[in-house]
């Protein structure tokens, strides 16, 4: 099936870019570790070779970890085709770029609001989505969501290593990628 290093850096750029535009991949909710060792998923919004775009709220605390230290890993896993990908890059946050001016324009008012509520973290005495009760079910208004602007931010991630790895009944296929030079080889499963 991959019997050359193009080829697999062709699949692997050819499975970001479907994840990216395509919330039925299976690729486009991949698992993110930033430099403490914490885990969590997040959507790609984007993938322009070899950079990656995530939306986070400015007020996360992930934000502060990546901009102390910006050393990322990503996991992406396509279970049926039993490839995965895993990626390390160098991460940063931008807020009033504009890339993220772009982003939040490009954005429906149901998935910014999400920004109007009390920061990813904050401790309830309930169950809460931390979102204002007005805007529990209704979609806000662009006037609503001025506020939310400021909390809104783009994670992007500049890809220094690629990682692919085949799983199959015949023997599992696994290529390493040096993205920063350039480079490419073979590797055992």
């Amino acid at each position: 099936m991959f019997d050359s290093l193009d080829k697999v850096r062709g699949d692997a750029q050819a499975r970001l870019e479907r994840a990216a535009r395509d919330r039925r991949s299976p690729m486009h909710t991949p698992v993110i570790a930033t430099g403490d060792a914490d885990a969590r998923v997040m959507v790609l919004r984007a993938f322009d070779p070899w950079t990656l775009r995530f939306h986070t709220d400015a007020r996360a605390p992930k934000v502060g970890v990546i901009e102390a230290d910006p050393r990322i890993g990503v996991l992406f896993y396509d279970k049926a085709e039993k490839v995965q990908i895993r990626v390390q890059g160098q991460a940063r946050i931008e807020r009033d770029s504009a890339v993220a001016q772009a982003a939040w324009e490009a954005g429906n008012n149901f998935a910014r609001r999400c920004y109007l509520g009390d920061g990813p973290g904050t401790v309830a005495q309930t169950a809460s989505s931390g979102l204002p009760p007005q805007f529990e079910g209704p979609e806000p208004s662009d006037e609503d969501l001025i506020p939310a602007r400021e909390h809104f931010a783009v994670l992007l991630v500049e890809l220094t290593r690629l990682d692919w790895f085949h799983l199959a009944h015949d023997g599992h296929c696994r290529a390493q990628f040096d993205l920063a030079q350039g480079t490419a080889r073979w590797v055992t499963p």
